[in-house]
C-alpha cells in the first residue's frame, strides 16, 4: 500500500472546549432560539477562520449552543447573514455547494469512524459516516443516516430574495444517541464528566446578484467560482475539516457537578504522537518507506512523552506510556487508541 503526504497543521495545539449541560425540558424544534429551552444555555466562542490566526476573522458572526438529555444531543445555531439563499432540496446532496452549516462528531476520539452532518437554509441535510479520514483512504458511507434525526430552520428575512431585510438564519438539530452511540466507546452515549470530540464549520460562498438572483462570484480568468470561506469553532490550522484530532472537546455535565475542562494529559500525548504520524507520512512520500529513527522525527520540538517506535518499510507503531499508567498508541493510518 502507498501512503500520501499528510501536511502538518500550522497551529499551537489548543482545541476549544465547551460544557454541555443536561436539560430537563423537552425541545419542540422550530428553528428559533428565543425559547425557554435555550435561555440558560451558553454560546460557544464566535467562529474563526479555519486556518485560525493565519487569516482575518470572519466577516459574519456564527455561534452555537449545545445541550443534551437521555435521548438527544441538541444544537442551536445562529448564522448572521444578509444574503440568505439555498438551491439544494434533495437529502444527501453535496450540501456545501450551497452556503451551509456542518457538524462533525468523533465520539471516541480515535480519528476513525466519525460523523459528518450538513444543512442548508432550505433545511436540506446530508449525513454520512467516515470510516477513516480521506487522507487515510476514507471511505465515506453516504448511505448511513442518523435515524430519528430532527431538524428545523428559521429564516429571519427572506430566502433567495436579494434586497430583502435579511438578518440571519437559525437552526435546531436533535441527534438521537441511539444513532450516535454506534461509534462511541462501549457503544453507549456519553456520561456526565466525559467528553466527545466535536467541531462545526460554516461554508460561505462569495456571491453577486444577476437577474435578481444570487450567483456564485467567478474568477474572471478561470470562469470557476471563487473559493468559499470556511469558518469554524475550533481552528484547524489547515483548510481541511477531516483532521478529527484538531476538533474541540465537548464535556457533558449534569446538575451542579463541576467540570474541569483543562486539556487532559492523554489528549496532549495523542497530539504529540500525531505530530510523529505527520512526519512519518512525509518521510514515506519522500523515501518510499517509513523512518525507523525516532530522533530524526522528533527534531528540536519539546515533548512531554517518551515515544517508542516500531517501524517496517510499510508500517509503523508508535506508543508512549503516561504517568497514569495508560499507554497511547498510533499507527500509519492515523488511528489512535489508549490501553
Amino acid at each position: 500500500m502507498s501512503y500520501d503526504n499528510v501536511p502538518e497543521p500550522s497551529l499551537v495545539f489548543n482545541p476549544k472546549h465547551y460544557v454541555c449541560r443536561k436539560s430537563s425540558e423537552p425541545l419542540v424544534l422550530d428553528g428559533r432560539l428565543d425559547k425557554s429551552f435555550w435561555s440558560q444555555v451558553p454560546w460557544t466562542d464566535d467562529f474563526v477562520d479555519i486556518e485560525g490566526d493565519l487569516r482575518p476573522k470572519p466577516a459574519k458572526q456564527t455561534r452555537v449552543k449545545m445541550a443534551w438529555d437521555d435521548e438527544y444531543f441538541y444544537f442551536g445555531v445562529e448564522l448572521i447573514e444578509d444574503e440568505i439563499w439555498a438551491t439544494l432540496t434533495e437529502r444527501d446532496s453535496v450540501i456545501f455547494y450551497d452556503n451551509d452549516f456542518e457538524i462533525f462528531i468523533d465520539p471516541d476520539g480515535d480519528t476513525h469512524q466519525y460523523y459528518e452532518f450538513e444543512i442548508n437554509a432550505f433545511n436540506t441535510v446530508w449525513d454520512l459516516l467516515l470510516v477513516k479520514p480521506y487522507r487515510d483512504g476514507g471511505p465515506p458511507v453516504n448511505g448511513w443516516d442518523i435515524n430519528g434525526l430532527k431538524t428545523a430552520v428559521h429564516i429571519d428575512g427572506e430566502i433567495n430574495k436579494p434586497g430583502a431585510a435579511n438578518r440571519k438564519w437559525t437552526l435546531e438539530v436533535a441527534m438521537p444517541w441511539s444513532a450516535l452511540k454506534e461509534c462511541a466507546k462501549g457503544g453507549r452515549p456519553p456520561g456526565a464528566g466525559e467528553y466527545w470530540r466535536v467541531n462545526f464549520s460554516r461554508v460561505e460562498w462569495h456571491t453577486d446578484i444577476v437577474n435578481g438572483q444570487y450567483v456564485k462570484r467567478k474568477n474572471e480568468q478561470t470562469g470557476k467560482p471563487l473559493p468559499e470561506e470556511n469558518w469554524v469553532w475550533s481552528p484547524m490550522g489547515i483548510v481541511n475539516m477531516h483532521y478529527p484530532e484538531l476538533w474541540g472537546l465537548v464535556w457533558f455535565s449534569e446538575g451542579d457537578h463541576p467540570i474541569d475542562t483543562k486539556l487532559p494529559q492523554v489528549e496532549i500525548a495523542k497530539w504529540e504522537l500525531r505530530k510523529l504520524y505527520y512526519r512519518q507520512r512525509k518521510h514515506y512520500t519522500e523515501h518510499g518507506q517509513f523512518c525507523d529513527d525516532l530522533s530524526a522525527l522528533m527534531s528540536d520540538d519539546s515533548w512531554t512523552v517518551e515515544p517508542h517506535l516500531e517501524a517496517t518499510k510499510g508500517m509503523f507503531h508508535i506508543s508512549a506510556r503516561l504517568a497514569s499508567g495508560e499507554q497511547v498508541h498510533i499507527r500509519e493510518d492515523s488511528r489512535v487508541w489508549v490501553s
